[in-house]
Order: C-alpha cells, then sequence, then structure tokens
C-alpha cells in the first residue's frame, strides 16, 4: 500500500469515491435522509486541502480507494460546497490542525488503508509544528478515531434543511 499526496487529477475520482463511500459505509449509522443530505450539502472535495498538499490517496488497480487529509486551516470538515467564506491559516503555536475528509471505497474498508493515511498525516501536521489533532467524526468514523486514540469533546448536530446529522468533535494530542 502506497500513500501518495492528491493532485488535481484526481478530483473526479475522489468525488465519486467519496460518494460511494458515505452512501455505502453509513448506511449502519445514518437514515437514508440523513446519507443524502450529507452527500449533497457536506460530503465533497476540499479543493484548498488538495491544494496546500495536505491530501492524500492510496490507489487501488483502477484509482483511489482511499482517501483523507490534515489540515493547517480553520475549516473543521465539509467539501468545497459546504464553505462560505475564505479558510484562514491555523497557528500551530496555539491551535491545533484538523484531520479532514477520511472516505474508503467499501471494497477495501476495513484493511489498514486510512489508518496508513492517518499516520501520513499525523507525521506531516507534526512537521509542521502542530502538537494536536481535532476532527468532527461521522458516525461510522468515530470507531476508528476512538482506536487513533481521539477523545469525543462534543457532540454536535449538523442541520440541513430539515435533517439532523449526528456528528462527533474529537481530539487528541501528537
Amino acid at each position: 500500500m502506497h500513500v501518495r499526496v492528491a493532485t488535481e487529477d484526481d478530483i473526479p475520482a475522489l468525488r465519486e469515491l467519496i460518494d460511494l463511500s458515505a452512501r455505502e459505509l453509513s448506511r449502519s449509522f445514518y437514515s437514508s435522509a440523513q446519507i443524502d443530505a450529507a452527500r449533497k450539502h457536506i460530503f465533497g472535495v476540499d479543493t484548498q486541502l488538495i491544494a496546500d498538499g495536505t491530501y492524500f490517496v492510496v490507489d487501488g488497480p483502477a484509482g483511489p480507494v482511499a482517501a483523507g487529509g490534515w489540515s493547517k486551516r480553520r475549516t473543521l470538515y465539509g467539501g468545497d460546497q459546504f464553505k462560505a467564506e475564505a479558510d484562514p491559516l491555523l497557528d500551530p503555536a496555539v491551535d491545533v490542525a484538523r484531520i479532514r475528509a477520511f472516505f474508503v471505497h467499501p471494497e477495501w474498508a476495513r484493511r489498514g488503508l486510512a489508518t496508513a493515511i492517518y499516520d501520513a498525516c499525523a507525521d506531516s501536521a507534526r512537521l509542521a509544528g502542530f502538537h494536536g489533532l481535532e476532527l468532527m467524526a461521522t458516525a461510522p468514523g468515530e470507531p476508528l478515531y476512538l482506536r487513533l486514540g481521539f477523545e469525543v469533546v462534543e457532540r454536535v448536530t449538523v442541520k440541513v434543511g430539515e435533517t439532523a446529522i449526528p456528528f462527533a468533535r474529537m481530539r487528541r494530542a501528537l
């Protein structure tokens, strides 16, 4: 398994991966309405991560089968369609880096790909001077992050129209 930095050329395949991962791996955790609302309004490619060189992929035979990243910017979660304003930089001396947008192809789930990407993210954030990490976990992602040493610091419900979607804000030291 090789973790590499995502490029702009990956964006179309990442859109497909994110949609498939969200649809299939969320079924046991969220209702169809919650999955559809999240896919349309929250989940998606954050091109700022790709531009910053902090988004990683693992390729399978036909393209990316896992993706995830970290950020030195304020946005905690959501793709381009979820952003309403500029994404200012964090200060590693006082802020924690963000773990962002982890998605795995359902046929490649539970093979250690997300953990390998997380390790690349944590190493990169540490080298950038950050001393901690924060993320907004989906219900299917929360068990992974607990295994990686994160702790839930807040339960959050995001309203998308009439649909409420539960998430967990989580943190850990590096």
